[in-house]
């Protein structure tokens, strides 16, 4: 082995073994989510607040997928996640949190019928693609555009069978869209046909309606004997 200067940074000889420890959580991760029928990502600002009207919009929407038989899958923290994980439980549906171990992740909602927990990201985000029927991607930051610009890619290059990608809210969007259309496809950094992947929609209704072909059919009461 060559000997590096004292001044830069040694190899750390461990982390060859940090793979089982990987694959620990990708074990954990695979045994519980694949139990879990039709689960919906939602993903949104940890920083919302109850009084945002996005707050009001996530929550909706958690509580109509849950009551058309969708599981509601998000980050397990507060603001949209929560809003989410609230309409969905509220509903009497599924309702499940990937946390991730970190000093500085807030504490999960109180709105989780079932929390995992991961140390590492990469594992969750993983989980998230694997099983997921869909992406909704609510207003948020850095977090949530890291989620939305893998998932877009992942199904561009083809490296995940396509799932429906939703961004929650037109107003919110519009700039980035109106950037990605002018600059990038302009430029040939990707086709119109790419750009097409990311869905748009208001309501919960129409996030429903981009859903429901990729996903179950929507429940039918049974009449009364």
């Amino acid at each position: 082995m060559v000997d590096l200067p004292s001044g830069l940074p040694q190899p750390d000889t461990r982390d060859p073994w940090r793979v089982y420890t990987f694959m620990d959580e990708f074990v954990a991760g695979f045994e519980a989510l694949a139990r879990i029928p039709s689960p919906v990502a939602i993903f949104g600002s940890s920083r919302a607040r109850p009084e945002d009207p996005a707050y009001a919009l996530v929550e909706s929407t958690g509580r109509l997928l849950a009551q058309q038989g969708f599981t509601v899958l998000t980050g397990g923290g507060l603001g949209l996640m929560e809003a989410a994980n609230k309409g969905a439980i509220e509903a009497g549906g599924l309702s499940v949190g990937l946390s991730i171990d970190s000093p500085s992740e807030q504490a999960p909602n109180r709105y989780l019928g079932q929390l995992l927990s991961f140390r590492y990201f990469f594992v969750r985000k993983v989980m998230f693609v694997k099983y997921s029927v869909g992406f909704v991607i609510a207003p948020g930051g850095f977090g949530t555009l890291d989620e939305l610009f893998e998932a877009v890619t992942l199904v561009q290059t083809r490296r995940t069978p396509p799932f429906p990608i939703v961004l929650l809210g037109a107003a919110y969007w519009r700039g980035l869209l109106e950037w990605l259309g002018d600059r990038a496809v302009a430029s040939r950094a990707i086709t119109a046909d790419e750009l097409r992947l990311l869905r748009v929609a208001d309501t919960a209704e129409e996030v429903l309606a981009e859903l429901r072909p990729m996903g179950p059919p929507p429940l039918v009461a049974t009449p009364a004997e």
